[in-house]
Parts: structure tokens; sequence; C-alpha cells
């Protein structure tokens, strides 16, 4: 028998039956999965945390603190910012990126309780 299994069926039927007609739609789990996805990558979870420690990078700051070339992290600032996670904005010839609210709270429970600064 499997260790991650019930050897016999013990439904707790009341909480069971509270806890489906509350659980997340299909559709927001999906959305909230893929946001999550993004930061499993650690270049892109690289980026998310330097932007979360500070107000605003440029393309340019960014690719110099991952030692990554500037197309890859302008790359990964794409699927960071299609997920929510980030936002631009330009200034000039410069585009400017910082950590969205949604963005910060799931840097939050990724890093639990990792000083992140300290963690090297």
């Amino acid at each position: 028998m499997s260790d991650d299994r019930c050897e016999l069926l013990c439904l707790d039927l009341s909480k069971a039956e509270a806890l489906r007609a509350s659980r997340l739609p299909e559709d927001l789990a999906c959305s909230l999965a893929e946001r999550a996805k993004a930061l499993g990558d650690p270049t892109r979870l690289t980026i998310a945390t330097a932007l979360a420690q500070t107000d605003e990078l440029c393309v340019c700051d960014l690719a110099w603190i991952c030692e990554r070339a500037e197309n890859l992290v302008s790359h990964h600032l794409r699927v960071l910012r299609a997920a929510g996670i980030v936002t631009s904005r330009r200034d000039g010839k410069m585009v400017l990126y910082t950590v969205t609210d949604a963005g910060r709270a799931l840097l939050a429970a990724v890093h639990g309780n990792v000083d992140v600064r300290l963690a090297r």
C-alpha cells in the first residue's frame, strides 16, 4: 500500500462538501497557477526578487544584477509582465519595471521566512 493514500474510505462528508462548494473556480485556479509558474524559473525569481527590494529598475540594471544577457532578461520580464507579477513604464528610451502588489504577495509566499538579502 502507498504511504500517501488512505487504506479505507474515510470521507468527512460535511467538511468535504463545504470545502467543495467554496473551492476555487477552475478558471481562477488556472490563472493563479500560471502566475505561480512564472516564478518557477530561477532567473525570473531572481529578477522579481531584485525588483521587490527597490522601487523600479531598467533591463540594463536587471541584466547586471542577474549576470544575464539583456535580451534574455527582456524575455523573462515579458513572462513576468504577462503573469501580472511586474508592470513596466517607458521613460524616454528606458523601460522601467516594478513589482505589482500581486507579485509581492506571491514572492512573500515563495520566500517564506527566508531573508533574501542574506540567503547567498
